[in-house]
């Protein structure tokens, strides 16, 4: 690669961080939140389920990207970052926060199909997978580095001091990809349908293994966070574990997620992305089955979990490099419709979830999250069959 465009990764993948961050404080920063804004701690995971609603709305940011170049909806979503966070800091009370904080989910939600989009354009689809294994470091690195780093600032400037800097380097991120992207080199080459997005929603549905995948997407996230949401449930009942060992425990989670990210990045494009896929399938439907087995010892419990989170964030990292060939006259749509699905399938596994734990404890969730997959890859090789890079344009 042009030692340009490395540069051009670099920068993506920072500005990545700071969405991510942007999205996931809400959730270990919650009591501090309802603190600061005198609101029960409901209230505020009521704005984590509206933002990741946002994911939903993102299908119809895909046929713009599509449509305007997807350096536009790049800077779109940084730019829609920093006016929701200045939101939050100008008003802090309830309302206006909840809406900044969806505003600047929103902004990921536009920005990462268009980034999908963008490396599908711009890297042969032999090296794509160590390109976009690069750039979702960002995912684990929200969790290793973005985090820890926001917890020291608003210990020292205070909560709303950190929405106008969180607002401020949104801001200049914006600038910066004016500089670094200075044309739209992933310039979409689909052509204007006049049916405009019924068009382009058609074309998801029509091409088997665009179908496929969405529905693939969907089950995998199922699964994930059906095992997810409970999963601090099970250590305190099982092991009446502190506070701090389920921090201990994100940090885990999300040392997997950079593991899973760097061998997506090495491995897949020598895989080749349909049989590191089914690889990562595979061996995440034994982690899954493996927790009841194991999970009666803290400690073994929570190498199950890191084992599940390599396999699930190589999977689902390796799918995305798939994804920007699968509908490549349309790759902005067919991301945005595939991180729909995948938050549609995330929804459902957190109301999922809670019932079937209820009713048949980490065993159910186990075996819920391990049939979910198979499903899943089902779905996979239903899409995939007789598919090769290329197919699409002809389906």
């Amino acid at each position: 690669m042009a030692p340009g465009f490395v540069r051009q990764i670099l920068f993506i993948t920072a500005f990545r961080l700071l969405l991510n961050t942007g999205r996931r404080f809400v959730y270990p920063f919650a009591p501090a939140l309802s603190r600061t804004l005198d609101v029960p701690l409901a209230a505020i995971t009521s704005i984590i389920a509206t933002g990741q609603f946002t994911s939903l709305l993102g299908i119809f940011a895909g046929p713009l990207a599509d449509r305007y170049g997807y350096r536009i909806m790049m800077r779109a979503g940084l730019a829609v970052l920093a006016i929701g966070m200045l939101i939050c800091g100008l008003v802090p009370r309830y309302w206006p926060v909840f809406a900044g904080l969806v505003i600047a989910s929103f902004g990921k939600t536009i920005f990462d199909p268009a980034v999908q989009a963008y490396v599908g354009n711009s890297v042969p689809f032999a090296k794509r997978g160590r390109v976009i294994g690069a750039i979702e470091t960002a995912w684990a690195g929200s969790t290793l580095i973005g985090i820890p780093a926001l917890a020291l600032i608003i210990d020292h400037v205070g909560l709303r001091n950190s929405f106008y800097l969180i607002a401020l380097l949104g801001a200049l991120s914006w600038l910066a990809m004016g500089v670094v992207i200075q044309q739209d080199a992933g310039r979409p080459i689909v052509q204007r349908h006049p049916g405009g997005f019924l068009s382009s929603m058609h074309q998801l549905i029509k091409a088997r293994s665009a179908a496929g995948m969405l529905a693939f997407g969907f089950f995998i996230s199922v699964a994930n966070d059906s095992l997810f949401v409970v999963y601090g449930a099970w250590f305190e009942q099982a092991f009446a574990v502190s506070i701090v060992t389920l921090g201990f425990s994100t940090v885990a989670i999300g040392g997997a997620e950079l593991l899973g990210e760097s061998i997506t990045a090495l491995f897949s494009d020598r895989l080749g992305p349909k049989r590191a896929i089914l690889i990562g399938v595979v061996l995440l439907i034994g982690a899954y089955l493996l927790l009841p087995i194991i999970g009666s010892k803290l400690g073994l419990a929570m190498i199950g979990l890191f084992l599940v989170f390599i396999a699930f964030e190589f999977t689902i990292v390796t799918s995305f490099s798939l994804c920007t060939e699968v509908l490549p006259e349309a790759r902005g749509t067919m991301m945005a419709g595939y991180y729909a699905s995948a938050g549609l399938g995330r929804m459902v596994g957190v109301l999922v979830a809670g019932v079937i734990w209820d009713r048949a404890g980490i065993t159910g969730i186990a075996l819920l999250s391990a049939l979910c997959t198979v499903w899943g890859l089902i779905a996979l090789l239903w899409g995939l069959f007789g598919w090769s890079p290329g197919a699409a344009r002809h389906e």
